[in-house]
């Protein structure tokens, strides 16, 4: 599979593949602690970028195909699970997630519709226990509510490029994992004193809060000079005025950021750290939930769904066909 560094998409291709809506917050997958704040919609002040491009957009027509063509579940596997039986006799699927994820997650304002990976897969759930990809009740979540708004049963899932660690697993439970990344580095375009993670010794280096950056940056480069922002928008913000000389966050965010700016930033370096697992966030008072939604991850790679998920959310939208191979499910390296 190709890295995204070899990846250029310039101006004409972006228009090939179709502009799409700006993301305003980014959601990066996270590990440490969490600040376990109310679980409410994100009411952070909006940091606005010069001269932001639009990220090239989903195929909606493809995207929605896909959802068409989503298995649902005969009623015998959802009498089953105590979990599922309750999300039907409710009649939605709660899920905790981001509309500002380019890749994962995208609110598109013209029709309303949410597309992406992540996005792509809760509506499969909902399909899958409910017959209707449409019948989910949207809760928007940040890097410091995820756990939160599980532990006051606010949602049923969180669907958030949510990385597993031992930390959150003595907390709330996982299925999956559904995909992995590592972290990168993330520079601007003329900058040419760092090229991979030993440059950032000594270097103004912005990480997200809450989460996997800081500690992997403080375990390899200890040098570094770490700035904490709230927001992927803050932190490359920070990037743009000269205020920190390097950002680092997860793989999938940074490629998002090239994708909607390549005359602006570029990714320096192979992607590095400990292989994020990314999971399913559900309460660990929900019954047999893990499971369930297990079984539907595998039922979804099984169908060839995952692949053609990937490939609709990301593969096409950065020029590649290389679709990975999705992490074993249940399995953490």
């Amino acid at each position: 599979m190709r890295s995204f560094n070899d990846i250029v998409l310039n101006r004409r291709q972006m228009m090939a593949l179709g502009l799409g809506t700006t993301a305003v917050f980014g959601l990066a997958a996270c590990g440490g602690g969490e600040s376990g704040t109310a679980a409410e919609e994100s009411t952070e002040e909006e940091v606005v970028l010069e001269d932001e491009q639009e990220a090239p957009e989903v195929d909606a027509e493809a995207f929605d195909a896909i959802l068409a063509s989503g298995p649902v579940a005969d009623d015998d596997t959802i009498s089953q699970s105590k979990w599922a039986s309750k999300i039907k006799k409710n009649g939605s699927l709660r899920v905790g997630t981001t509309d500002t994820s380019t890749f994962f997650s995208l609110l598109n304002v013209q029709d309303g519709a949410r597309r992406g990976f992540d996005a792509g897969l809760y509506q499969l759930l909902t399909r899958y226990i409910l017959g209707d990809e449409s019948k989910y009740d949207f809760t928007q979540v940040t890097s410091d509510t995820r756990e939160s708004v599980l532990q006051n049963d606010t949602v049923d899932v969180v669907f958030a490029t949510y990385s597993i660690t031992e930390d959150r697993q003595k907390k709330i439970d996982f299925a999956g994992p559904y995909y992995t990344s590592q972290q990168s580095i993330l520079v601007k375009k003329d900058n040419a004193d760092i090229k991979g993670v030993d440059d950032l010794a000594g270097k103004n280096v912005a990480v997200q809060s809450g989460s996997t950056g800081p500690s992997i940056v403080e375990k390899l480069v200890p040098d570094a000079v770490l700035q904490q922002f709230t927001t992927d928008e803050e932190a490359r913000l920070a990037l743009e005025q000269g205020r920190v000389d390097a950002y680092v966050i997860d793989n999938t965010l940074n490629m998002g950021s090239v994708a909607r700016n390549p005359s602006k930033y570029k990714i320096v370096g192979d992607p590095f750290g400990d292989i994020d697992p990314y999971g399913i966030g559900i309460s660990k008072d929900a019954d047999d939930a893990v499971d369930f939604v297990n079984a539907f991850l595998e039922v979804v790679e099984d169908k060839g769904l995952w692949a053609e998920l990937w490939q609709v959310s990301i593969g096409d939208r950065i020029g590649s066909t290389d679709v990975p191979e999705p992490p074993a499910i249940g399995v953490l390296e």
